[in-house]
């Protein structure tokens, strides 16, 4: 511990730590509604939207997308398999690599959910304007390309 007079760091407003608290106010309620209704936390959440967004992935093709670890990636696929949302098949020409896809179980918690979240990101920039949302967004997504 320091005496304090020459140490002017404020943790408030550390941008890392402003970045943490926000995303975790931001995501709190809308983790509440995945995890009531399918069971499933983050990490699952995130591999179910990936590919449904975008289809067939690997894993290694999420971690990619997502900048996630391949640890949580493989225990949130084995959850979500666990629960049938997701199906694996092995590529035909590397035994190493497995394709996820999204069953019909699946697809439905990910149609159900991608609209639960877009009505959320809409009450989440409430009162903000369109020129503040779109700024905001611009600089979220250039500060986390600076993180890979």
């Amino acid at each position: 511990m320091t005496d304090g007079d020459d140490d002017d760091f404020d943790l408030d407003l550390f941008l890392p730590y402003l970045l943490n608290q926000a995303a975790e106010a931001a995501g709190r309620d809308f983790q509440a509604v995945y995890k009531a209704r399918y069971g499933i936390g983050r990490s699952e959440w995130r591999v179910l939207f990936h590919l449904g967004m975008y289809g067939q992935l690997t894993a290694s093709e999420i971690a990619t997308r997502a900048g996630m670890h391949k640890t949580k990636i493989s225990r949130a696929v084995s959850k979500l398999e666990a629960r049938r949302f997701l199906a694996r098949s092995r590529d035909g020409q590397d035994r190493r690599v497995e394709h996820l896809i999204l069953t019909s179980a699946g697809q439905a918690a990910y149609a159900n959910l991608s609209a639960v979240a877009q009505r959320y990101d809409v009450a989440l920039v409430e009162g903000l304007t369109e020129a503040d949302v779109d700024q905001l967004k611009a600089t979220l997504r250039m500060l986390a390309r600076r993180g890979r």
